[in-house]
């Protein structure tokens, strides 16, 4: 897969990123906007999004290493933040992209990192999410551009494990009281068989 011109100056913090990740024994993913445009459609993104599977008790190593890789905190207390929030809110200092880093521990968090894949992107190697764990994370998030980026990714892979989305988008549309997460995802499903 070719790096989409609008990533192009995404390069070095993807690859700083990805570089994060390595240290961790690659237990994390690239998500959001990124993900979308390379497994998908490219799309404008403003920022690079992943998940790792981290205590907060290794917040401090994860600032270090973050820190050797040009990505510094971007608001103060940052370590004190994503204690409280679970994210790291990180930028990339050569190419001044935000970069948030969420600390994954759900089952599905698990999972998604569990199956991932390394991707290839231009010159870079990055570890992205199945198209299924991608709309799941889509359908959580659940704003107007994530519902798009869901129909996007549903119309790149007609023969999606519906099984695997339906029982993941279900089991957090209950745990967040919102049906609608399955609802819209259902829908957009039927306008693809």
């Amino acid at each position: 897969m070719s790096l989409p011109i609008l990533l192009d100056s995404f390069q070095s913090s993807l690859a700083a990123l990805q570089r994060l990740l390595d240290h961790f024994n690659n237990q994390g993913v690239i998500i959001g906007g990124i993900a979308v445009s390379l497994l998908a459609e490219p799309r404008f993104t403003a920022d690079a999004d992943a998940v790792i599977l981290l205590a907060t008790d290794d917040l401090p190593r994860l600032l270090d290493l973050a820190r050797q890789e040009g990505l510094v905190p971007r608001i103060d207390q940052a370590e004190q933040f994503a204690r409280r929030n679970r994210v790291l809110l990180l930028r990339h200092t050569e190419s001044e992209i935000d970069v948030d880093i969420s600390l994954g521990l759900l089952p599905f968090e698990i999972e998604m990192v569990e199956r991932s894949k390394l991707h290839q992107a231009g010159s870079l190697k990055l570890r992205l999410p199945t198209p299924e764990d991608l709309l799941i994370m889509k359908a959580i998030a659940h704003r107007p551009k994530d519902l798009i980026d869901i129909e996007s990714i549903i119309n790149s892979y007609p023969n999606l494990d519906r099984k695997r989305v339906q029982f993941w988008v279900e089991q957090f549309a209950e745990a967040l009281e919102t049906p609608e997460l399955w609802d819209d995802v259902a829908r957009l499903l039927r306008k693809t068989k």
